[in-house]
C-alpha cells in the first residue's frame, strides 16, 4: 500500500508539472521588457530596409510611435541614443542632455527588470537609425510640454536630414517637418517657418516625395489659415495638386482645409461636400483622432446650417462628442425655431469658444437664416400683421430695420407677401389650392407620354437580324475580314476629318 500511494503521488506530480510550465510560459512580460522588444524590433526594420532600399520598414518604425512614447523611459531612452546615435556626432551629446534623470529603482525593481539589450546595429549606423532616435526623442518632448528643448532637438535635427538625399529617410523628414510645425505653432512663431516649408515642398516635389509633399502641403495651409490668409490658402490650393499615392490621414486633413478655405468664400455646397468626406476619411475608432473629428464635426454644422439644412440630433448625442458640441446644438435649436434672441444669447455666451474655433465668423452670417425662419412662421400663422409686432417677435431694433428684413425676404422668395408702408403691415398672399385646378392631372399627363415616347423609341431602336443573313451565314475568316475591311474604312474616314 504504500507503494501504490508513492507510485499515485509521482504520477500526480508528472502531470502537474506540464500545467506549472504553462502557467510559466503565459505570465504576462513587463511592459519595460515589451518596450525594449519593439524597439529592436523597429532597429531590426529599419536596417534591413535600408540594406534592401525599401521603406515599408521604415513606415512600420514611424507607425509604432504610438506605443513608444507611452512607454518610453529615460533610461531606455538614454541606453537607445548611447547605442544608435554616433560618438562622434556633436548632436549626441545635445540629445543626452534633454532626457531628464530617471527616478531611482527599489531593489525589488531592479532585480526584476529587464536588462537593457538592442540588437547588433553595423557600425557606423545608418542614417535612418539616428532619425527614428531624434524623431522619437522630438515628439517624447512635444508629449511633455517641453517647447524650449524641442525647439532645440528640431534645430539641430532638420539641418542634418537636409544634406541627405536618400528615398529611405523621406517618411523620417516628413514627420520631423510636421514636430517642427507644431513646436513653433506652440511658441508662436509659426509665420516665421513659412519660407522654410515652402523651400521643402519644392524640393520634394523635384525628388517625387509623395509622403513629404502631403505633408508639407498641410502644414503650409495651416500656416495660412492661423494667419487668416485666406487668399494665399486658396492660391496655394488652385496651383499644386495633392498626391495620389497619398496617406488617409493627409487626405483627410487636406480635405477640412479645403472645406474651411471654401466656407469662407461662400461656397457652403462644396464646403460641406469636403468636410464630410474628411470625416469618412479620419479614423472610426471613437477615441482616435478625437480632435480632428470635433473639428470637422464643428465646421460642418455651421455650414449645413448656412446651406438651410438642420443636423441630425443623432450627431449632437454622441457619447465622444456630445459635451463638446453642446454649444453648437444651442446655435442649431435658435436657428430651427427662428429665435433671434435665443441666437444672440448662444452667440454672446459662448462667443469665446467659436473664437477659438475658429467659426465666429460663419455664425454671425446665420443671423439672416434665423430672421428667415422666424418670417415663414410668422407667415403662415398671420394673414396681415404689422411691421412692429414684427419688429418684437424677431428681436429688430425698429420696425425700419423689419421693413427692410422683410423686403429682402420677398424678393429672395423666402416669403409670399406683400408690404404696406403707408399702413405699415405685412400682407400674406392667399395661398392657392393647386389640387382645385387641372396642374396635377397636366403635370400626370406629361409623365406618362414621356414614359409612352420612351418605350416606342426603344421599340425602334431594336435590330433584329435578317433572315437572308441568317441563311447565309460567312465562315469565320470571310467575317473577320470583312471587319478588317471596314475598319481601315474607318480609320480613313477619321484620318481624314482631321486633315480638315
Amino acid at each position: 500500500m504504500p507503494e501504490e500511494a508513492a507510485k499515485k503521488d509521482v504520477e500526480m506530480k508528472d502531470k502537474d508539472a506540464p500545467e506549472e510550465k504553462d502557467a510559466k510560459k503565459a505570465a504576462p512580460k513587463d511592459p519595460r521588457t515589451l518596450l525594449i522588444e519593439l524597439l529592436g524590433a523597429n532597429l531590426k526594420h529599419i536596417v534591413a530596409g535600408v540594406s534592401n532600399g525599401d521603406s515599408r520598414g521604415m513606415g512600420r518604425a514611424v507607425r509604432s510611435f504610438a506605443q513608444l512614447r507611452r512607454t518610453m523611459t529615460p533610461e531606455v531612452f538614454k541606453a537607445l541614443l548611447e547605442e544608435t546615435v554616433d560618438a562622434s556626432s556633436p548632436r549626441k551629446a545635445l540629445y543626452l542632455s534633454m532626457v531628464p534623470a530617471d527616478t531611482p529603482m527599489t531593489e525589488e525593481e531592479k532585480a526584476s527588470a529587464a536588462e537593457i539589450k538592442f540588437p547588433q546595429l553595423p557600425k557606423p549606423c545608418p542614417p535612418e537609425v539616428e532619425a527614428f532616435t531624434a524623431l522619437l526623442l522630438l515628439i517624447w518632448l512635444c508629449d511633455k510640454k517641453e517647447k524650449e528643448k524641442a525647439l532645440e532637438v528640431a534645430g539641430a535635427l532638420m539641418p542634418w536630414l537636409k544634406s541627405f538625399n536618400r528615398r529611405t529617410l523621406d517618411v523620417f523628414s516628413a514627420r520631423a517637418y510636421f514636430y517642427l510645425s507644431l513646436v513653433y505653432e506652440r511658441v508662436g512663431r509659426i509665420s516665421e517657418l513659412r519660407p522654410e516649408l515652402l523651400a521643402a515642398y519644392r524640393t520634394a516635389c523635384l525628388r517625387h516625395d509623395s509622403m513629404g509633399q502631403a505633408t508639407l502641403l498641410n502644414l503650409l495651409l495651416r500656416n495660412y489659415l492661423a494667419h487668416n490668409l485666406y487668399d494665399q490658402a486658396l492660391k496655394l490650393v488652385q496651383k499644386t495638386t495633392f498626391p495620389e499615392t497619398r496617406p488617409n490621414a493627409q487626405y483627410a486633413r487636406y480635405l477640412f482645409y479645403i472645406g474651411q478655405i471654401k466656407a469662407v468664400y461662400l461656397q457652403y455646397s462644396d464646403s460641406h461636400s469636403k468636410l464630410m468626406q474628411a470625416i469618412r476619411k479620419a479614423p472610426q475608432a471613437p477615441t482616435v483622432a478625437l480632435g480632428f473629428k470635433l473639428a470637422a464635426h464643428k465646421l460642418a454644422i455651421i455650414v449645413e446650417l448656412l446651406m438651410g439644412g438642420v443636423p441630425e440630433r443623432t450627431l449632437f448625442m454622441q457619447q465622444e462628442l456630445k459635451e463638446q458640441l453642446r454649444p453648437y446644438y444651442a446655435i442649431t435649436q435658435a436657428v430651427r425655431g427662428g429665435d433671434l434672441n435665443a441666437f444672440k444669447e448662444a452667440t454672446q455666451k459662448h462667443e469665446a469658444l467659436f473664437k477659438k474655433d475658429k467659426t465666429l465668423t460663419l455664425i454671425n452670417r446665420l443671423r439672416y437664416n434665423v430672421i428667415k425662419t422666424g418670417l415663414r412662421s410668422i407667415n403662415l400663422s398671420y394673414s396681415k400683421i404689422s411691421l412692429q409686432d414684427i419688429c418684437t417677435k424677431l428681436g429688430l431694433e425698429t420696425p425700419q430695420d423689419a421693413a427692410g428684413v422683410v423686403a429682402k425676404a420677398v424678393v429672395d422668395g423666402v416669403i409670399d407677401a406683400v408690404i404696406d408702408y403707408d399702413g405699415g403691415f405685412l400682407k400674406s398672399k392667399q395661398k392657392f389650392d393647386l389640387y382645385s385646378s387641372c396642374e396635377p392631372q397636366k403635370a400626370l399627363h406629361k409623365r406618362i407620354a414621356f414614359c409612352l415616347q420612351m418605350h416606342n423609341d426603344t421599340v425602334k431602336a431594336m435590330a433584329y437580324p435578317d433572315e437572308n443573313d441568317i441563311k447565309e451565314a460567312d465562315d469565320a475568316e470571310e467575317r473577320r475580314e470583312r471587319e478588317k475591311r471596314e475598319m481601315a474604312n474607318v480609320d480613313d474616314e477619321d484620318d481624314d476629318d482631321m486633315m480638315l
